[in-house]
């Protein structure tokens, strides 16, 4: 099981297990420091590690797959979250006169690590792990508000990144499916990233594909995975997760429905054939 608790807005994680894979989608902007463990992410845009005392600003609307592993002496991974949202972003530009940002082209992750004005404001959130409690909505207001100025005073691309209020506009859905197909989320998360309602993606969806999201979705997650066991790269254990499948169970099921095999029997049929 995992630690976890949310305090307005404010986020304490602690994994128990010695590695944890998830998706993750971001709708909020998300600052974080890594205590202990390790947590790689993993997007189109490429990867990013975090180690302990590792900072980083993850942009919205953005999708990952994340890796977390515990530390080099077993300890588990944690980390301290803070998700900026939109109203609270633009209540601060209201109340701050801050004009309307270009939208905002830069890194989805930025890594602030040397920034020793946030490693001392998340050495400020350490005493509320033991006593979340303590933590009110009041406290955690400023604390937010504080997170929001020391960003600012970090540099200019932080004010872009920060108020840049623009929403996914609609896109060409079939590129996107295919770039994004393995990411494991709901399909209104794939309605909003891709700019349309939930009914009007299921809409286009079906004039460009011929069939419904969720049945197109495990269709090609299935196509991947076998391309992927076929050649050799990757095991079943391996390969569930990496294609979107949430367990390995159904994913083997859906497998053997698909190619009338199951995961196992084709990588012991691959690799007897190579001898």
């Amino acid at each position: 099981m995992d630690n976890v608790f949310l305090q307005h807005n404010i986020l304490y994680a602690c994994g128990h297990q010695k590695i944890q894979s998830s998706e993750h989608y971001f709708p909020d902007h998300a600052l974080g420091i890594m205590l202990s463990g390790e947590s790689q992410y993993f997007s189109n845009e490429g990867s990013f590690v975090m180690k302990k005392g590792t900072i980083c600003l993850m942009r919205r609307n953005e999708l990952f797959k994340k890796l977390k592993k515990a530390g080099p002496n077993g300890e588990p991974p944690s980390l301290i979250s803070l998700f900026l949202d939109q109203k609270t972003l633009r209540h601060y530009a209201t109340e701050n006169s801050i004009p309307k940002q270009r939208p905002y082209k830069g890194s989805a992750m930025l890594d602030l690590t040397d920034n020793g004005f946030l490693k001392g404001f998340f050495d400020s959130l350490l005493p509320y792990i033991d006593h979340p409690n303590r933590l009110n909505a009041k406290i955690a207001e400023l604390k937010i508000g504080e997170a929001i100025e020391l960003l600012l005073q970090t540099g200019d691309v932080y004010r872009q990144f920060l108020f840049d209020f623009q929403e996914p506009h609609k896109i060409d859905l079939e590129t996107y499916m295919n770039h994004n197909f393995k990411y494991n989320i709901p399909l209104l998360s794939f309605a909003k990233l891709a700019g349309r309602s939930l009914s009007t993606f299921k809409r286009d969806f079906k004039k460009i594909f011929e069939t419904t999201p969720e049945k197109w979705l495990q269709h090609k997650r299935l196509e991947q995975a076998h391309y992927l066991m076929s050649q050799g790269k990757m095991r079943p254990s391996e390969v569930y997760l990496e294609v979107g499948f949430e367990n390995l169970s159904h994913f083997s099921f859906a497998f053997k429905n698909a190619f009338g095999l199951t995961p196992t029997e084709l990588t012991e049929q691959h690799r007897a054939s190579r001898y």
